[in-house]
């Protein structure tokens, strides 16, 4: 077995008493890769049984408030001295790679603190898509309630979008709980966090700040400590490779660059832990998520897309980079603090079918394209002009586009549909499909009238629900109307309808944008089965994320049920020492808590900020930023 000089983390002898993990640098035996897994699907590429995130079925690990003054077993209600928490984001970290790599010795700290702690899968929100699913974890509650559904907004009357940022969040974040509580926080590149919140302590906005590949003051609170940043990390990787058209040598170096963003986010978050001691530490890193949508296929065996060659380990290494970080943090936390490890959702292969949405909304008769050459102009606007530019020069190049940049997207996702003939229609964006009816007094040429909604929505379902492949199988899972996953007074900012597309032989369907008239199901073409963002790539998201809790207040029960991603906030709260909000969607894990829950009225009922538009500068430079990042 080959030998190598590595960061590895010594496992200390098993003891009833969980403590910190100490790294340190020895000489030993590189761990193997695990076994090739069978090319059965697994539990995760299973069609998921989950209900709504809005709904409350299905939860047994989680306890609503005590109707009676009974008390869990192991449990006590006596309010313990609030201990340190430490919470850590995977972004799109998934147990179907942990589980088995733990198994094999390669994520040691993980191992560790799952068999000291607590652990599960946590039920990301609908769509499992970054900005709604962190707002909603450290939240706990629903979009429909904290307004943030996706990267962007409709814009009422028109068929353009505007970009959300931070502001939009009208529910408080744990930070901002814990800020008004006396409790000193850090906030460390948590999404959907642009512009940074007066907290008490220090924030560093996520990565849809308005910037495209250098950083500056304007995301750090307070100011005073970017120049910290810059001593300590120089820059921070946001984005700062494109993703959309993977060439010869973008793997070696993407890897390189993800590699590199753990190393720096790890060193500003040991930094701030060794500044001061704060009563809760959060850090969230992107790139467990970016490895798999990239790399899937060089890691699986059984991915239709499956390509042998020198990555074949990539999302290992970046999964042991990121465990090695986790034991780092650990280290420098104050004893006797609590641990969270957190992902918004989970992630999975990529299959070689093709869906178009509005293809198939046109063979049912629901949609109609235009005649013209509109649709393909605004495609070769996105395609060619915007991804071929270097990072740096993509904002300039919008700044020479005369409509605003939301205007620029909007004509890019429907530009090609004729609007006086469509009843129905979609975005197509690949990690959210949805459909929008047309309608009148909302959509500035809505031809669909308010008293016939309900049964032009009803004949969108049946539509979808009747849509089969070849061989007989559904190409869609489910339809929801909105209504049955949201709650609150956003709920008219969602989609008519939220689709969840079956799966096939446990891989994701691509869902790609019509380029006008032609098959609404096709095979994957061979120049796409490597495709960046926005065009298919070879990793999606799943629906179930995980959560690991250690550390002090955390009973060490194992494995226990599915959570939804909206009780990790109650969760955190319970561990803070501090009471858990009645008028939250989530409620505590209490299988994990060694003290009892105790939930109030909620003090910040009715205190939310206003959103704060981007201006036109930033909006044009958040453009080039979500578009690097292959969300445009």
């Amino acid at each position: 077995m080959p030998t190598a000089t590595i960061r590895v983390v010594c496992r200390p002898r098993r003891s009833s008493t969980w403590s910190p993990i100490r790294a340190s640098r020895v000489t030993c035996a590189l761990p193997s890769r695990p076994q090739p897994r069978s090319c059965a699907p697994s539990l995760a590429d299973r069609p998921s049984r989950r209900a709504p995130t809005a709904g409350r079925a299905g939860r047994g690990a989680v306890t609503p408030p005590p109707r009676s003054g009974s008390v869990p077993s192991g449990t006590s209600t006596e309010p313990r001295v609030a201990a340190p928490l430490l919470v850590i984001g995977l972004d799109g970290a998934t147990l179907d790679l942990v589980r088995p790599w733990v198994e094999a010795g390669r994520l040691p700290v993980l191992g560790k603190l799952m068999r000291e702690g607590a652990w599960g899968r946590l039920r990301s929100t609908i769509p499992a898509a970054t900005f709604p699913a962190w707002t909603s974890l450290v939240t706990g509650v629903n979009p429909g309630r904290h307004g943030v559904l996706d990267f962007t907004q409709h814009i009422p009357g028109t068929y353009r979008v505007r970009f959300v940022n931070g502001s939009y969040r009208q529910a408080p974040a744990v930070w901002t709980r814990l800020s008004r509580a006396g409790r000193r926080v850090a906030v460390v590149t948590v999404p959907a966090t642009y512009p940074p919140e007066p907290v008490a302590g220090v924030m560093v906005s996520g990565f849809e700040s308005p910037l495209t590949a250098t950083i500056d003051g304007s995301f750090v609170h307070p100011r005073s400590f970017y120049p910290e940043l810059r001593r300590l990390v120089g820059r921070l990787p946001f984005g700062d490779f494109q993703q959309f058209s993977p060439g010869p040598g973008w793997h070696e170096r993407a890897l390189e660059s993800l590699l590199d963003g753990i190393a720096r986010r790890t060193v500003l978050a040991r930094a701030l832990l060794a500044r001061e001691r704060w009563d809760a530490l959060m850090v969230v890193y992107g790139a467990s998520d970016t490895v798999a949508h990239h790399f899937w296929r060089f890691h699986d065996p059984c991915s239709p897309r499956h390509v042998s060659g020198p990555f074949a380990d990539a999302i290992g290494r970046v999964y042991e980079a990121l465990d090695a970080a986790i034991a780092t943090l650990v280290a420098a936390a104050p004893e006797h603090s609590a641990v969270a490890v957190v992902s918004d959702h989970g992630s999975g292969g990529a299959g070689e079918r093709v869906v178009h949405l509005n293809r198939r909304l046109a063979e049912c008769g629901l949609l109609a394209f235009r005649r013209d050459t509109g649709q393909r102009v605004a495609s070769l606007l996105r395609a060619g002009a915007l991804r071929a530019v270097p990072i740096p020069l993509q904002a300039r190049l919008l700044r020479r586009v005369p409509a605003a940049a939301g205007r620029v997207e909007g004509m890019h996702r429907l530009g090609g549909i004729d609007w006086g003939r469509t009843l129905a229609y979609s975005e197509e964006l690949d990690y959210h499909p949805h459909v929008w009816l047309n309608l009148s007094g909302r959509e500035p040429s809505g031809i669909v009238a308010p008293a016939a909604y309900e049964a032009t929505r009803a004949r969108v379902i049946t539509a979808l629900a009747d849509w089969h492949d070849g061989s007989g199988r559904p190409v869609v899972r489910r339809v929801w109307r909105r209504e049955e996953i949201y709650r609150g007074p956003f709920v008219d900012r969602a989609p008519d309808l939220l689709l969840e597309l079956a799966l096939v032989d446990g891989y994701s369907s691509s869902c790609l944008p019509s380029d006008g008239p032609g098959p609404a199901l096709r095979p994957l073409l061979a120049a796409e089965y490597g495709a960046g963002r926005g065009r298919g790539m070879n990793g999606a998201h799943r629906p179930e994320g995980l959560f690991v809790l250690a550390g002090a207040g955390v009973r060490p029960t194992g494995e226990l049920p599915t959570a939804d991603i909206v009780d990790v906030l109650p969760t955190l709260l319970t561990l803070a020492g501090m009471e858990v909000p009645l008028e939250l969607d989530g409620r505590p894990v209490t299988a994990a808590l060694a003290e009892t829950p105790r939930f109030a009225a909620d003090p910040l009922a009715g205190d939310s900020p206003n959103p704060a538009p981007f201006d036109a500068t930033e909006t044009r430079e958040l453009a080039a930023r979500l578009a690097a990042l292959g969300y445009l």
